[in-house]
């Protein structure tokens, strides 16, 4: 039998017939008639431990067949009962472990789903620039090439080089915060000097356009970190230019109150669709308005970088009617 390679068992069984054998001598002592109680009883003890522990082992070996069934992938398989002792319990932390460990395969499972499709995603995101690149190279090889020509192809070239390292530079920073590498600071920042260094960098786009703009509420002051947030508002405001016809108008105020920090960026744009709206903060959607140049990564890093710092975005918008992003930076409660 299984149960007899099992040494504790061995072990006990022998104490139990000394014990037997020594309670049998004693009532042989006294009389034939108590010596051969004891023996009877001694033999039903006995029985009685075998059996019982026989039908551990079937349990434990139910147990067993359960676990192996379940890690070749059975993660539906019921092993709960409703009968009270320790093997019960047991079998109902296994069956709780085993739902914690179905649903993480299953997060796994649409994890690399997810990854397989943004690899898909970065894949045409970087192809597209590369041919075109590659096609203008083999023009440029051509020494009959008008100069016109020759420097138009040549800044062409320069700008799909300017827009693979942004590409690249976001998609960076996306893995960095998926990954959870980026620790956001908690720092006393001036809204004039966050608006200051995100607007910057789209002076030139917003001239080209003949965009304006405004600003309110300078002399706030927020709880947040600094390069990251006007990393988030950069997104923001671009998205916002890529979408403004010339001569357009962007209006940006922010507003404080005890429960969290607001930042508000308005335009008289276009609006975007209500099939659009849902969806404009998931990576790699682009509208039915994006322009060519679109990767649709940068409101998606927006909102990673505010959830990162336990804030949240929101949008408003009419076709017609222009955009509203509201963020908001929640403050801790004490």
């Amino acid at each position: 039998m299984t149960l007899l390679r099992n040494r504790e068992v061995k072990r006990f069984a022998a104490a139990i017939f000394a014990l037997s054998a020594a309670l049998a001598v004693t009532g042989f002592l006294f009389s034939r008639e108590a010596g051969i109680l004891v023996l009877i009883a001694a033999l039903l003890l006995c029985l009685s431990f075998f059996a019982f522990t026989a039908y551990r082992y079937r349990q434990i070996r139910r147990l067993s067949d359960y676990l192996r069934r379940i890690c070749a992938g059975e993660h539906s398989l019921e092993v709960r009962d409703n009968v009270e002792g320790e093997l019960s319990i047991l079998k109902n932390e296994i069956y709780k472990v085993t739902l914690m460990l179905s649903e993480y395969n299953n997060q796994l499972q649409r994890e690399k789903q997810r990854l397989s499709e943004h690899m898909a995603d970065i894949s045409h995101q970087l192809k597209t620039p590369l041919t075109s690149m590659m096609v203008m190279v083999d023009l440029l090889a051509d020494e009959g090439l008008p100069p016109e020509k020759r420097r138009e192809f040549t800044a062409r070239i320069s700008s799909q080089l300017k827009r693979m390292e942004w590409l690249v530079s976001s998609l960076l920073k996306m893995a960095r915060l998926d990954a959870g590498e980026v620790k956001m600071k908690q720092e006393r920042v001036m809204f004039r000097t966050l608006m200051e260094n995100a607007l910057k960098p789209l002076l030139i786009p917003m001239e080209l356009k003949s965009i304006s703009y405004t600003v309110t509420g300078q002399d706030e002051t927020l709880i947040c970190d600094l390069q990251w947030t006007g990393e988030a508002i950069i997104n923001i405001l671009k998205n916002s230019i890529e979408h403004l016809p010339e001569h357009g108008e962007i209006e940006i105020s922010a507003q404080d109150n005890p429960l969290y920090f607001e930042i508000r960026i308005s335009d008289n744009g276009p609006g975007i669709s209500r099939e659009d709206l849902p969806h404009i903060f998931n990576r790699f959607y682009r509208g039915r308005n994006a322009s060519p140049d679109s990767a649709g990564i940068g409101l998606a890093m927006a909102r990673s970088i505010i959830q990162e710092q336990s804030g949240d975005i929101a949008v408003e918008s009419r076709p017609g009617q222009g955009t509203t992003f509201f963020i908001r930076l929640y403050k801790s409660v004490i």
